[in-house]
C-alpha cells in the first residue's frame, strides 16, 4: 500500500492548476453554448424577415388583382 499523499506546496499547486484549468473549460463551454444560442437567434430572424417578405409579396399581388379588376370593370 502507498502511503497517504502528504499535501506538499507542490501538489497543493498542481491541484489549484488543475482546478482553474477545469473552471476554463466550463467558462468555454457555456461560451460556445451562448454562441450557438446567439446562432439559432439570427436564423429565426432570418426566417421571420423571410415570412414577412412572403407576406409583402402576396399583399402587392393582391393590389395587382385590385387593379385589374378595377380597369376590366372600367372597360365594360
Amino acid at each position: 500500500r502507498r502511503p497517504l499523499q502528504t499535501f506538499t506546496p507542490r501538489v497543493f499547486a498542481n491541484k489549484k492548476v488543475k482546478m482553474r484549468e477545469r473552471e476554463r473549460e466550463r467558462e468555454r463551454e457555456r461560451e460556445r453554448e451562448r454562441e450557438r444560442e446567439r446562432e439559432r437567434e439570427r436564423q429565426r430572424e432570418r426566417e421571420r424577415e423571410r415570412e414577412r417578405e412572403r407576406e409583402r409579396e402576396r399583399e402587392r399581388e393582391r393590389e395587382r388583382e385590385r387593379e385589374r379588376r378595377s380597369l376590366f370593370l372600367q372597360k365594360c
